[in-house]
């Protein structure tokens, strides 16, 4: 006889995981409301205040995010103002993303978000750094398998 707990809710690892990143994400709206942004363009801004300009596949990469699926939510920064998408003067084919001034200065706006956010969670720092590190041990696992 076959035992089908494993296929039980409680014992689903993707469960809890889909769950928090679904409330975690939920919590951050009225934040990026007050700055325009929706969830996946602060994720954009965060990684351009942080490198300044990429390119349309290594940004994609560092999102897990198709070129497809990146496009749209880059011409809404674009239309919003906050960001630039060129040709690559090396290579046409690459296209470049980066900050405008406009883009710079929403910074300012959003440097509390992740404070916030922190107090939401009620975690204390060992615990937010157990929790930081299992999970880009999973991402990595993932990758390289």
């Amino acid at each position: 006889m076959k035992n089908y707990d494993c296929l039980n809710l409680e014992n689903q690892l993707c469960f809890p995981l889909y769950v928090c990143s679904k409330e975690i994400v939920r919590k951050y709206k009225p934040f990026l409301e007050k700055i325009d942004l929706t969830y996946t363009q602060y994720i954009v801004m965060i990684i351009l205040w942080e490198y300044g300009k990429m390119n349309l596949k290594d940004l994609g990469n560092k999102m897990y995010l198709d070129s497809g699926t990146l496009t749209p939510l880059l011409k809404k920064l674009e239309i919003k103002g906050y960001i630039k998408r060129n040709k690559s003067c090396e290579d046409e084919r690459n296209l470049m993303i980066e900050l405008t001034k406009k883009g710079e200065s929403l910074k300012d706006e959003a440097i509390d978000i992740p404070n916030k956010i922190g107090g939401c969670l009620n975690l204390d720092n060992e615990d937010t750094t157990t929790l930081y590190e299992l999970l880009y041990k999973i991402l990595n696992n993932i990758e390289n398998n």
